[in-house]
């Protein structure tokens, strides 16, 4: 039997269960995105400088890297909802702090605060897969991974128009109200969480891991500040590096480490975090391009002197691909299986790029590049769920996707960060813009990453195949995830 909700639960319930979650994730992605179309109002209302006001973006992602495999493992536990409920109201309170007029400072804690609820989505996803009917499992699972990438498209636009319009705090205020009825809406259709046994929670690797990816997340996004070849960002980096080996080494040690860092060793799991990650580098990277190019002002010999609200409309659709991705995903798993989606994503992403190097001086070039940087993202956050969830125990999900997130969210940071140093280092002294070249060389560096991926992911797949690994049955997980309760996929619904 599937671990769906229980048969006492109302039906009213296991219909709004799905919608409820994809609007968590939706809402996650919306305010992870809040900071950073403000970043300039927010350097001028705050008397700031620019690269300060940067944090205001830069303290969520590094607090979500910490949170979120630690709320993975919590919520794998017998507690799942109230981890859900108390991250909601965490998200709350930061909101709240940040839409109040108290200073920078309050500020960039609020914006903390709203990290943690980049934790949710793997949660999510975890109660997807125990609760959601399994014919309607497949779809739930592909859809709240994409819109995380979707909600990013729609929080730009958003947070420009309620800026230009209503203020600065207009957008915090939105997330408070957002939040709230979200808090409302999970308390009332959440379900239990099936029965498992609790482990005691992995504090030293939980320390471990946040010194160490807070460490290097901050090198990532300092380097452009500190200079990229300057000695605090090298002891920084390896130091962080280091910490993090150690928290590897720790991990395999223990009996119930924070992330089960063995079961990256399947190469379909492997395949699909790489994929994600370097999914998040050319999202990030990408959308730091264009999002600077078309504001650029036409007298610097290119650009398009867009506001911020155009700018952020320029991401729609990047979101509408993102969404349809989900139904062509859907369709091409009746006859392809799923891993071999994984390349066609990175290919299709490869073309978003080329797009935007050969063709970017009219606004509609750049929403046909936006289009199909949505399409080659949204398929691969559409495909790797599936895959990760068919090829891990249902005990460790909360754990593995929390994992894929923080692999994201790497990704999302590096990207960033590639993209600066690229435009940094074009940009001649004294000069205010760099030259036109200096995107150029970023896309085809883009480019680059996306065909060694695709490749990576092909070898990782065809080996993995040839092996014998579970790799051959995620086709079944993804494109009917009601074999499950046949007993066809190990570990999902299904005891190992």
């Amino acid at each position: 039997m599937h671990p769906t909700a229980s048969p006492a639960s109302s039906p009213w319930r296991q219909r709004a269960l799905v919608p409820v979650l994809v609007s968590l994730c939706m809402l996650v992605a919306i305010i992870s995105s809040l900071g950073a179309p403000l970043i300039p109002t927010i350097a001028a209302v705050d008397h700031v400088s620019v690269s300060d006001a940067q944090w205001s973006l830069t303290v969520t992602m590094l607090v979500g890297a910490v949170a979120t495999p630690t709320m993975g493992r919590l919520g794998d536990g017998p507690h799942r909802k109230k981890v859900i409920l108390t991250g909601l109201g965490v998200v709350s309170a930061g909101s709240l702090l940040a839409a109040l007029p108290l200073g920078f400072a309050c500020l960039i804690v609020g914006r903390a605060l709203q990290g943690v609820g980049m934790g949710l989505v793997p949660l999510a996803i975890a109660t997807a897969r125990d609760s959601v009917p399994p014919q309607r499992a497949r779809s739930a699972l592909s859809t709240l991974s994409l819109t995380t990438a979707a909600g990013v498209g729609i929080g730009y636009p958003v947070t420009g128009l309620l800026a230009q319009t209503l203020g600065m705090y207009a957008g915090f205020w939105f997330a408070v109200i957002a939040t709230v009825l979200a808090f409302a809406a999970a308390a009332l259709v959440l379900p239990k969480t099936p029965q498992r046994p609790a482990h005691p929670m992995d504090v030293p690797g939980a320390l471990l891991l946040a010194f160490g990816m807070g460490g290097l997340l901050f090198a990532l996004t300092e380097g452009e500040n500190w200079g990229w070849g300057s000695p605090r960002l090298l002891v920084l980096g390896t130091v962080s590096l280091l910490v993090l080996l150690g928290w590897a080494l720790h991990g395999l040690r223990t009996a119930h480490p924070l992330v089960d860092l063995r079961l990256i060793r399947d190469r379909t799991v492997f395949a699909a975090h790489l994929t994600t990650m370097m999914g998040g580098i050319g999202m990030y990277l990408l959308i730091s391009l264009v999002t600077r190019y078309v504001q650029t002002p036409s007298s610097a010999g290119y650009g398009l002197g867009a506001s911020v609200v155009v700018t952020g409309l320029i991401l729609v659709p990047f979101s509408v691909g993102s969404l349809a991705a989900g139904r062509v995903v859907r369709i091409l798993v009746r006859t392809q299986t799923p891993v071999r989606l994984l390349p066609v994503s990175c290919l299709l992403s490869l073309a978003a790029l080329l797009t935007f190097v050969f063709a970017h001086g009219h606004l509609w070039q750049i929403f046909v590049t936006m289009a199909l940087a949505g399409l080659g993202v949204g398929m691969n956050f559409a495909v790797t769920p599936g895959l990760v969830v068919a090829s891990v125990p249902a005990h460790e999900t909360g754990s593995a996707m929390s994992f894929n997130q923080v692999v994201k969210y790497i990704g999302y940071s590096a990207g960033s960060a590639l993209s600066a140093v690229i435009l940094q280092a074009a940009t001649s002294p004294g000069q205010g813009f760099p030259p036109e070249s200096g995107y150029r060389t970023a896309g085809l560096t883009g480019c680059a990453v996306w065909a060694a991926t695709a490749v990576t992911g092909y070898v990782l797949i065809r080996t993995g195949l040839r092996s014998g690994t579970r790799a051959r049955d995620t086709r079944p997980a993804a494109a009917d995830v009601g074999a499950e309760s046949e007993g066809l996929v190990p570990g999902v619904g299904t005891p190992r």
